[in-house]
């Protein structure tokens, strides 16, 4: 094996072992909201389901949007941890100019910002977020299913999970995030 091997080789199992989720191929391009309006997604969102990554261990998550200055959202993410502390992390998001639901999400200054679509939501009850980053020939995805309830109907979950099959998502892998009032009461002080 050559140098250049060694190190896709060496990547690839860096990544296998640090990434959420590596599939074959490469990202798929699914249809996102339609007249995406970003002033009504705004406030806080209860995830619901996520596939596991390696950047959020806790329970109890929300993700809480704000205006930040014109076409930028500010983006504070929480979650409960299990020694009972709160993990916080601040970061921003920027709309596409061309497809509103494609924002660009970025959490520290060195990092190039991450794909964070919205494929589906009413605003009021639920979103479907989705994020694909392509690895040569195979790609790395995350979706999370948010509510702003900490619960969601078991109808709206199905039609959610249908519309991840549709793309090549494996709802099987999602993992429920725990938002039961009694242990997250400390995250809704």
């Amino acid at each position: 094996m050559n140098a250049f091997q060694v190190f896709s080789l060496f990547s690839l199992c860096f990544l296998a072992a640090n990434a959420q989720l590596i599939v074959p191929g490469r990202c798929p391009n699914p249809a996102v909201q339609e007249k995406f309006d970003a002033a009504r997604y705004l406030g806080t969102w209860y995830e619901i389901q996520r596939v596991s990554t390696t950047f959020q261990k806790g329970q109890c998550s929300t993700a809480t949007y704000s205006l930040k200055s014109p076409g930028v959202v500010g983006v504070l993410n929480r979650e409960l941890l299990d020694d009972g502390t709160i993990s916080e992390i601040i970061g921003t998001a920027k709309p596409s100019p061309t497809e509103p639901a494609k924002l660009s999400v970025s959490f520290f200054e060195d990092s190039p910002p991450a794909p964070y679509w919205v494929l589906s939501t009413d605003y009021d009850n639920y979103a479907l977020v989705y994020s694909c980053t392509d690895l040569g020939v195979l790609h790395s995805h995350f979706t999370w299913i948010l509510s702003r309830q900490p619960t969601l109907p078991e109808e709206t979950l199905e039609e959610l999970h249908s519309t991840l099959t549709s793309i090549g998502v494996n709802v099987e892998k999602l993992l429920t995030t725990n938002q039961d009032a009694d242990y997250c009461s400390v995250m809704r002080k």
